[in-house]
């Protein structure tokens, strides 16, 4: 809610809660491919009214249409970056780069992505329209970049996209997931041109 991020919303009837869940509609022009999952997400949510249960499957569809987004939109400058790291090393020690040096360039994961979102192209918290809503308490950086410290939030949203697909399918559903997801897929098409030639 806004200025409270850990604050709870009821619904007296469906088309209350209707209404809520259709605001999370992407709102840039995104590939198909992209904004079918993310529609799928959210109807999801919506038959959780009927059943609570089917949160999971929401969000864990939400993860999804986000992780095909940043492959999109993020996996070639990643991988281009990655082996300029590896040609740079090798031409340094003078020798020709290595099969595992190349395997690591050209295999980037959920977690490689979302990290290039942040450090990459740019996305800070005041970005996140999410945080502007919620205020300064809501924080989601952190979510996409992971980290070692203490008061790193856990889990990422790697870890929980991992914990849905394997093992974890029943704990507690994370609020504000889709609207996350939604602001996250909006930052990165943000500039993306529906007509243009790939």
């Amino acid at each position: 809610m806004p200025d409270n991020p850990i604050s709870r919303q009821s619904f007296a009837t469906f088309a209350e809660w209707r209404e809520f869940v259709l605001r999370f509609n992407l709102r840039h022009a995104i590939p198909p491919i992209v904004s079918a999952k993310f529609e799928r997400a959210q109807k999801l949510l919506l038959l959780t009214w009927a059943d609570f249960d089917l949160i999971r499957a929401s969000e864990l569809v939400a993860l999804t249409a986000l992780e095909t987004a940043v492959r999109d939109r993020y996996g070639g400058g990643e991988i281009e970056r990655r082996r300029r790291i590896v040609a740079e090393k090798a031409k340094k020690k003078k020798r020709e780069v290595f099969k595992k040096e190349r395997e690591w360039a050209d295999k980037t994961t959920f977690a490689d992505l979302l990290k290039y979102m942040v450090e990459h192209d740019g996305l800070t918290e005041a970005q996140v329209p999410m945080n502007r809503r919620c205020g300064p308490n809501s924080k989601v950086i952190g979510l996409l970049t992971g980290g070692d410290k203490p008061t790193d939030p856990r889990p990422t949203l790697v870890q929980i996209r991992n914990n849905l697909m394997h093992g974890a399918p029943f704990d507690d559903p994370r609020a504000g997931l889709l609207e996350l997801v939604r602001d996250l897929i909006d930052y990165a098409y943000r500039d993306w041109n529906l007509h243009a030639v790939p």
